[in-house]
């Protein structure tokens, strides 16, 4: 019968240091500690109170036992509990490595979950790091509820705000010229998402970032790309004066600007091509004319074909300069540099590595047929801005790092990782190269598989990312606003992608029918049965 009073006895404890604004907890440094040298520690304290004030539920009466106190040391999620007991099993004492919030949840739960985020990583990930390196972490449950309650609507807030301040800048400037492009969140035809982009051409700046789900286009992963490009446009038609938006060449985007019947005829706006791509697409042509009977040696001259493209884009600002330069194509490749007529600027550095095509041949009316194609040469006026779309894919490249193909999301935490690289992206453009103590640039050498070569990229200075305690004291300041705990339900937001239905046609079955008819690779059904 003893015992089973003690149990329910009140037993009196330290209280935790609260959390009542942002700067207790963000921006203070934090350890991992091992349980054995806390008990070492422990062993060395002295309590405030030198017995045990415990008192009987009934009577009322304090248990007054004195110490040696026994220590007890507990996981409690990322935290150390830490409490002394006396010997009737009372908690004399109690100490928590953390602060706590008002409903009683720890700062360093809390913190984890949002930076888990905020850095680009995923839960799952992290939680097999830290199962082992024997920690505690919050459970799954808890930080989707943080994640979707504090951080998602907090970081698309901060996003929104950094991006005014872009635009802001460009309002006075005159004939802004735009890059844009779309990025699919997995590959193939599979993607659930786009994410369609648009930079500023001279600061390479992120003016624009719109998320397309799938069933906003009827469950097509080829209108996603042209819906993300309407939204995109006209949202920054409206804000800056805009000249010039130059993508890569999907069809549907320059039909928009068709001349005669495109949405955008009369937005005063020119549509110019990026220039890699139009020369990727050169390429392939070239190659598919190279495989025809008696026309192997185009393939040889692929590559010089498209830099000459790349020169006389460069060097030519209308299309009837560039024409009377790219017809001289024909006779470069035979061997002939001189005719009636000759613009008279070719590329400098020409040398005899390869066979001349004979004029006349079979390959030589092929390669005709290709660079004076007429509907190819109706584009051709595009690409004479010379303009690339380079950092644009390379900013899609840095999508990755917070949001993997590899890695399924709902809309809004998928928005808010976008939201998060384009606040990263933004931030450090403008890093200055890293300089060698004697001031030259420290370049880095990597191998090229494609091209064979090796190239130098000069080495930027290390990321400081600023803005991310900014953030941080944000979602921290909406959770103690707030004034209490954890939902237990999230409302749906507007852009929930269920109301548009779901993806799949077919209902779902039984597991028990699957599991009839469904064999796995060199396995036969008896051995799944």
């Amino acid at each position: 019968m003893e015992d089973t009073v003690h149990d329910t006895l009140v037993t009196e404890s330290a209280e935790s240091q609260p959390v009542q604004s942002e700067d207790d907890i963000t921006n203070h440094p934090a350890a991992i500690t091992y349980h054995v040298c806390l008990m070492q520690l422990a062993r060395y304290l002295l309590l405030p109170i030198p017995v045990c004030t415990a008192k009987d539920p009934v009577t009322l009466a304090e248990c007054q036992a004195t110490g040696p106190f026994q220590v007890q040391i507990k996981s409690r999620g990322t935290a150390v509990i830490m409490q002394w007991m006396c010997p009737n099993n009372h908690c004399v004492w109690e100490w928590n490595s953390q602060p706590t919030f008002k409903d009683g949840m720890q700062a360093g739960d809390f913190l984890l979950a949002s930076n888990i985020i905020l850095s680009g990583n995923y839960y799952a990930k992290v939680a097999l790091l830290f199962k082992f390196m024997k920690l505690g972490i919050v459970d799954w449950s808890t930080f989707l509820k943080i994640q979707d309650t504090y951080c998602v609507g907090t970081i698309k807030d901060f996003w929104d705000s950094s991006r005014a301040d872009v635009v802001s800048r460009l309002k006075s400037k005159e004939n802004v010229v735009v890059l844009a492009d779309g990025h699919m969140d997995s590959p193939g035809s599979s993607a659930q998402f786009c994410t369609y982009t648009i930079m500023e051409n001279e600061t390479k700046e992120i003016l624009s970032i719109v998320n397309i789900d799938k069933g906003e286009t009827q469950r097509s992963c080829v209108a996603m790309e042209r819906e993300g490009f309407i939204r995109s446009f006209e949202q920054i038609h409206q804000e800056v004066k805009l000249t010039e938006v130059c993508t890569d060449s999907q069809s549907q985007i320059s039909a928009l600007f068709d001349p005669v019947k495109g949405k955008y005829k009369d937005s005063g706006v020119l549509h110019t091509l990026d220039m890699w791509h139009g020369s990727k697409n050169l390429a392939k042509k070239m190659h598919a004319a190279g495989q025809q009977k008696g026309c192997s040696i185009l393939l040889q001259w692929i590559k010089d074909i498209c830099n000459y493209f790349w020169f006389c884009c460069k060097m030519t600002e209308n299309f009837d300069n560039f024409y009377d330069m790219w017809a001289g194509l024909l006779n470069h490749v035979t061997g002939e540099h001189e005719w009636p007529l000759d613009a008279g600027q070719r590329p400098s550095g020409e040398r005899r590595d390869k066979a001349w095509i004979e004029n006349g041949s079979v390959a030589h009316r092929a390669l005709s047929e290709v660079i004076l194609n007429q509907r190819w040469l109706k584009e051709v006026h595009k690409y004479l801005h010379f303009r690339s779309t380079a950092e644009l894919e390379s900013f899609h490249n840095h999508i990755l790092m917070y949001a993997s193909k590899r890695f399924s999301f709902s809309r809004p935490v998928y928005e808010a990782r976008i939201f998060l690289a384009g606040l990263d992206y933004n931030h450090h453009v403008h890093r200055p190269p890293r300089r060698k103590p004697d001031g030259s640039i420290q370049y880095r050498k990597l191998y090229n598989k494609k091209s064979r070569k090796w190239c130098l990229y000069a080495i930027k200075e290390e990321k400081d990312y600023r803005y991310i305690p900014q953030l941080q004291r944000a979602i921290v300041g909406k959770r103690v606003a707030s004034g209490r705990g954890l939902p237990r339900l999230t409302a749906a937001t507007q852009s929930d992608p269920r109301q548009y239905g779901v993806l799949f046609v077919a209902p779902a079955s039984s597991t028990q029918q699957p599991l009839k008819s469904q064999a796995s690779r060199g396995q036969s059904k008896k051995q799944m049965l």
